[in-house]
């Protein structure tokens, strides 16, 4: 019989420590080992009998070229801290606050042609003749006093980011990596011929370990502590740019791209904001560029024999593993960091043969946020094992083929609570994954559709991890559903005028007023609005949280008002009279710690059941309207409580009783019925012993389960 210690598991191993890799890779099961960022295998390590992963950057370590070919560097357009005018003259250093380290102003004649400087009380450009700069600094003439100005330009990026992250955090001292951009004709036909010296000179790599590709995530530091972190966006196309990539834009898309198309008054593309026609056209424009070049390196690596991997993290900018040309690149494989239950659904979506996830915590002694991991104060087993519970329930409803883990193996010299539950981690995994193999586990009969602007092409993201996105409310719904019987697909609002609601039980939109996931200025389409409510009229279900459609210009700031039966009082209501409610018991079970409170949200129909109340406003509220009914919740935070509570509303709202799939009274515990294998897999997220009944189509049962606890029953 199987005892699942074996496979599907990626070991980081290093040079000076052959005995403890080999050692852990027998603990954890290890059929793969590979090199991190700052390691390298010896001949001890890749010729044990092991696949080899061999990590590449294949934009960086190219120092030697790229001081040689300084044009070769990659670039960002950035914006100088807006500046008053005392009087017709003013001074201003475009690099003043940023981290010198990091950029140098790219002042040759191509890039100053996309130079912009701005009246920014007013909002007009101003001419080249009123500005001139020399030596670092823009010099305007005629100014008007007490006016602010600010001025757009172009930078070098002398240091890539992963790099400077490693050395200001984890106190690296070797050389400052730069790196280079494929668009550079030298550089593009240099990268070809280093990669194809590199396989010759790997002949015992099995995998070649793309750390992304080109262009990584944005990233903006300051000179100042206090502003250390200045800007980052990890779904960002922003470090993208130059001027030959504008040049070329012009030449297929028939018009121009200017600094303010970057810029966007210093707010930047984020992506958290609904973007402009031009913004999307580039994003294309990129995502092509970035295929054709990565599938020239994948034709490279499989001439010699080897399989291309890539880590979807850092610089994947413009590599979308849901979008329309990622799989006409041909990896092999796709590898993914995970923090959370949406990033494996993510993982897992990707058109790969073989989807792998690297667990975290890293093995460096500094966590993302600058707290101890496997240094002093450090707890990696806790850090591990409050992963993991996301990543488990994810896991239970949509494998992968593979986990593995990061960095410096001699970081676990010591570390035996989080080796033994590495193990453990590892086996569950094992078996987990063979019971998909035997089947889809059962699902109940929802559809769920998430609507926001990016629709499939950021199915399960948005921008960045958990912990960087926390405070949005979307991303703690996208958590809670990774984990629930149920199926998702994630919508725009274009998909949704275009018919994306036909095979739909539930659309979710949640959001702030203005953000690409509410929707903003999208809701003044009468269309949009007309689609979704014939939708619920004729008896689909809206679950709203937040600001859902909520734009100025209507009769409403909620534009589903008349659905949600709520809306949001900025003001507008001042001298309106407000309905009185008395808060109604739920038909659901409510995790009341998990319900957020909007300010200003009021009832705006007597018909409204406010089913929770925070300090006079109305948290958790049900409608009916036509054959359907909308749920409005003023916010909502992930927890397992949460996630019981949201798949109780989706019963609820569709009817559906929850016996076709595993479930468990106590709201801790998730199930996942394996048909085929006749298990029920039984996952407890409390930290403290369970006692519940266990129910799947096979019977019933009843069950205790020490805190955390992984069990497989065999009905």
């Amino acid at each position: 019989m199987n005892d699942h210690s074996k496979g599907a598991f990626t070991l980081p191993g290093e040079a000076g420590y052959e005995e403890l890799t080999l050692k852990m890779a027998e603990k954890w099961g290890a059929d793969v080992i590979r090199d991190s960022d700052g390691t390298k295998l010896s001949d001890e390590i890749t010729r044990a009998g092991y696949r080899i992963y061999s990590t590449i950057c294949i934009i960086r370590e190219h120092n030697a070229f790229a001081q040689a070919h300084p044009d070769a560097q990659q670039q960002s357009f950035l914006y100088s801290k807006p500046a008053v005018a005392l009087g017709d003259r003013l001074e201003i250093r475009p690099l003043e606050g940023y981290f010198n380290e990091q950029f140098e102003i790219n002042d040759s004649p191509e890039a100053m042609e996309y130079w912009q400087v701005w009246d920014r009380t007013v909002g007009r450009l101003l001419g080249n003749d009123e500005w001139e700069y020399s030596e670092g600094t823009v010099t305007l003439k005629n100014c008007v006093p007490f006016h602010r100005y600010s001025v757009s330009f172009l930078a070098w990026r002398v240091w890539e980011e992963i790099n400077m992250y490693n050395h200001t955090t984890n106190h690296w001292t070797s050389e400052h990596l730069r790196q280079l951009d494929p668009r550079h004709p030298a550089a593009w036909e240099y990268l070809q011929q280093w990669l194809k010296d590199w396989c010759e000179a790997n002949p015992r790599t099995d995998v070649v370990r793309l750390t992304s590709l080109f262009y990584n995530f944005v990233w903006i530091f300051g000179d100042d502590m206090r502003f250390r972190s200045r800007f980052v966006d990890w779904a960002s196309y922003d470090f993208t740019v130059s001027p030959a990539a504008l040049k070329v834009f012009e030449e297929e898309y028939g018009y121009a791209l200017t600094a303010e198309d970057f810029i966007n008054k210093g707010l930047l593309q984020a992506t958290h904001r609904p973007p402009t026609r031009a913004k999307l056209d580039y994003m294309d424009f990129i995502q092509r560029f970035v295929a054709e070049k990565a599938k020239a390196l994948v034709d490279i690596i499989h001439a010699y024999g080897k399989q291309a991997y890539v880590f979807y993290d850092d610089s994947w900018v413009g590599m979308e593993p849901c979008g329309k040309y990622f799989p006409s690149i041909g990896f092999d494989g796709l590898i993914k960091c995970v923090f959370s239950g949406f990033e494996c659904r993510l993982c897992a979506l990707a058109k790969v043969d073989t989807h792998e996830l690297r667990f975290h915590p890293y093995l460096f002694p500094v966590g993302l946020g600058g707290l101890p991991t496997f240094s002093e104060g450090g707890e990696p087993e806790k850090d591990a094992l409050s992963y993991w519970l996301h990543v488990r329930r994810a896991l239970a409803r949509q494998t992968v083929q593979r986990i593995g883990l990061g960095g410096y193996l001699h970081l676990t010299i010591g570390q035996d609570r989080f080796n033994d539950l590495i193990a453990d981690i590892a086996r569950d995994f094992r078996r987990i994954k063979a019971l998909h193999e035997g089947g889809a586990p059962a699902k109940l009969p929802i559809k769920v559709a998430v609507m926001h602007y990016w629709g499939s092409l950021r199915s399960w993201t948005l921008s960045g991890h958990f912990h960087e996105t926390d405070k949005n409310i979307l991303i703690h719904i996208n958590e809670a559903l990774s984990g629930l019987p149920v199926d998702v697909k994630f919508v725009s609002f274009d998909d949704v005028k275009r018919g994306a609601l036909k095979d739909v039980d539930v659309l979710i939109n949640a959001g702030r007023q203005g953000d690409a996931w509410s929707g903003g200025n999208v809701w003044r389409d009468s269309e949009l609005v007309s689609e979704v409510t014939r939708f619920v009229y004729e008896g689909g279900s809206l679950i709203g949280a937040g600001e859902p459609s909520a734009a100025d210009g209507g009769d409403t700031l909620f534009a589903l008002s008349h659905m949600l039966g709520v809306d949001m009082d900025k003001g507008q209501y001042a001298c309106h009279a407000s309905w009185q409610f008395e808060a109604q018991s739920a038909p659901f079970r409510v995790a009341e710690e998990a319900i957020g409170k909007t300010d200003g949200i009021r009832v705006t129909s007597g018909d409204t059941q406010v089913l929770l109340e925070k300090e006079g406003v109305p948290a958790l509220t049900l409608n009916r309207f036509g054959k359907g009914k909308a749920v409005y919740m003023g916010g909502f935070s992930y927890s397992p409580a949460a996630a019981d509570m949201l798949l109780d509303i989706l019963k609820y709202l569709c009817g559906a009783d929850g016996k076709g799939a595993g479930m468990a009274d106590d709201p801790m515990v998730e199930c996942a019925w394996f048909e085929k294998g006749r298990t029920l897999l039984v996952m407890n997220n409390a930290d403290t012993r369970v006692t519940t009944k266990l129910s799947c189509p096979a019977g019933s049962t009843e069950a205790t389960l020490e805190p955390f606890e992984t069990r497989f029953v065999e009905m």
